[in-house]
């Protein structure tokens, strides 16, 4: 299977209402360093509706301007219709939200 393959797999993991880094994604995949590949894979995910990108968040819980399926504004409603909490300057509490495993 390859990287991206491995991205989309673990994402598919995360339960609703909870959320983790592009960091925590790309070190359960076995390559702590390639958080940007996650992006990447995100950014180019062929699964939407079955890969919920949207649970993916930078390591300070901000939530990613340039979301690809419509921006901060769509990535928050998605989270919001799932339990999570994110405040008005786009950012969810990681102590309480991010997924442990």
């Amino acid at each position: 299977m390859n990287f991206f393959e491995t991205v989309y797999q673990i994402v598919m993991r995360i339960p609703k209402g909870k959320v983790a880094s592009y960091g925590q994604i790309a070190a359960l995949a076995g390559n702590p360093k390639m958080s940007r590949q996650v992006g990447w894979a995100l950014h180019s995910n062929p699964y939407f509706g079955v890969v919920p990108c949207h649970r993916v968040v930078m390591k300070d819980g901000s939530l990613t301007k340039s979301f690809a399926f419509g921006g901060a504004e769509v990535q928050k409603a998605l989270l919001q219709s799932e339990g999570v909490q994110v405040s008005d300057d786009f950012k969810v509490d990681m102590s309480v939200y991010r997924w442990e495993i």
